[in-house]
């Protein structure tokens, strides 16, 4: 974390940890940083080992793995450059703060979330910091959403969902509406990643919401 990033104080007591994982759609989880930050909240973020690999393949760019030029990556995709605390988590860094029960949160998100760390949250399996870090959530009873970006759903990836939603887990998929008349991709990818945070109570993106039939 830079100096200028552990000087700032954000408006909210405590931290949302962001997971993003290999599935394809990372700018669901860049448009989600650029509005928590916007709004000053704080995040603490974790990249699966595959999100690298994502990166390279849908935007020929290449993610920094240390943790300071990984904050500055993420700001820059962003477009945020001063607002929000953000800090950077090794996906093999299971010994962080984020994998502790201890270490108090407002909830995860994972977004977006592919077919295996589904499968791995379904089972308790936590091979690496994201999964753990979700694992937590759920055993702390606290507010895991996840946003699957994966289509067609396979029996094995239905069921698997159904064991997280038993769980508590909100599934949020990557389903945008069209009543708000989208003019962008953004608009439809803003729309998915606003429904995903309202499952945690958050409302920091300025969306065209349902108004009943006029």
């Amino acid at each position: 974390m830079s100096k200028s990033t552990s000087n700032r104080v954000s408006n909210h007591t405590y931290p949302l940890i962001l997971g993003v994982t290999g599935a394809s759609g990372l700018i669901y989880a860049v448009r989600a940083l650029k509005y928590l930050l916007a709004a000053d909240y704080q995040v603490e973020l974790v990249a699966s080992k595959s999100t690298y690999m994502v990166w390279q393949a849908e935007q020929d760019i290449k993610m920094p793995s240390e943790a300071a030029a990984q904050e500055q990556f993420w700001r820059e995709q962003a477009g945020v450059s001063n607002s929000g605390t953000l800090r950077c988590h090794p996906w093999s860094d299971v010994g962080a703060g984020i994998a502790s029960g201890s270490f108090r949160t407002l909830g995860m998100i994972v977004m977006p979330c592919s077919m295996s760390t589904v499968a791995k949250l379904a089972v308790g399996l936590s091979s690496d910091l994201l999964e753990r870090a979700a694992d937590v959530q759920m055993k702390e009873g606290r507010k895991l959403v996840i946003v699957p970006r994966e289509t067609p759903f396979s029996l094995i990836h239905l069921r698997n969902l159904t064991v997280l939603a038993e769980a508590g887990v909100r599934v949020v998929p990557a389903i945008p509406a069209w009543y708000h008349k989208p003019q962008s991709i953004e608009d439809l990818v803003d729309f998915v990643v606003a429904r995903a945070l309202d499952q945690l109570d958050i409302d920091c993106i300025p969306i065209q919401r349902w108004q009943g039939h006029r």
